[in-house]
């Protein structure tokens, strides 16, 4: 495995964009859409780009970089047409221990982005090592067809009653069994078919009807 998969939370936290074009706006859109405060330093930004500036929590300075500009930064993306200010991001970013993506250059990443499939809370990455974007995108673009958005109203509606399960079936075997009959079976159905009231009300049937049986073992 050449690469560690974890997921970072950077909400509301200070993220840092060197360059302007499609590239740039493709992995700031990412940044913004987990909840990062970002700014982006280009002297010239692309139409892209420039849509993204107008959302909330991005702010953008039209010029050069300056190594003053990693200051409180927690991450760094450099997506410029100039190597050599993306190896100079990179190289910095690196001797203040800040994460660094380089598009197009995994030699000068220390992380990097993969292609997301994006059902929140559920998501799930794919990544290639960086040697093939491509064939990244496509493989999320076919798993996309077997996972529908419905799967992450279910996450949703798991998290509002883990807490009551947890309390009720104190046991981690009791509690694993519990969920995996609720997720493979008419709870799940009930919500995938539009019918989340019915779902929640199933759900709570099936923690109070079985709670007795769970402890029981």
């Amino acid at each position: 495995m050449d690469y560690l998969p974890i997921f970072l939370d950077v909400k509301d936290r200070p993220c840092l964009v060197v360059g302007g074009g499609k590239v740039a706006a493709r992995k700031l859109a990412l940044l913004h859409r987990a909840g990062a405060r970002i700014t982006v330093v280009a002297p010239d930004v692309c139409n892209d780009m420039r849509q993204h500036l107008q959302q909330e929590n991005i702010t953008c300075e039209q010029r050069e970089f300056r190594d003053s500009d990693l200051d409180d930064t927690v991450l760094v993306i450099a997506a410029t047409s100039d190597e050599a200010v993306n190896r100079h991001v990179s190289l910095l970013a690196g001797q203040r221990h800040i994460p660094a993506n380089v598009a197009d250059n995994p030699k000068l990443c220390n992380f990097i982005m993969p292609s997301v499939i994006d059902r929140s809370p559920v998501q799930i990455a794919v990544s290639t090592g960086g040697s093939s974007p491509v064939l990244a995108r496509l493989l999320r673009a076919r798993l996309e067809s077997f996972i529908p958005a419905a799967y992450g109203r279910l996450a949703r509606m798991v998290d509002d009653y883990r807490q009551e399960v947890k309390q009720r079936f104190a046991e981690p075997a009791k509690r694993r069994y519990f969920w995996e009959s609720i997720l493979q079976g008419r709870v799940a159905e009930l919500l995938f078919a539009g019918q989340e009231e019915k779902a929640r009300t199933a759900l709570e049937t099936a923690i109070n009807s079985t709670d007795e049986e769970f402890r029981s073992g």
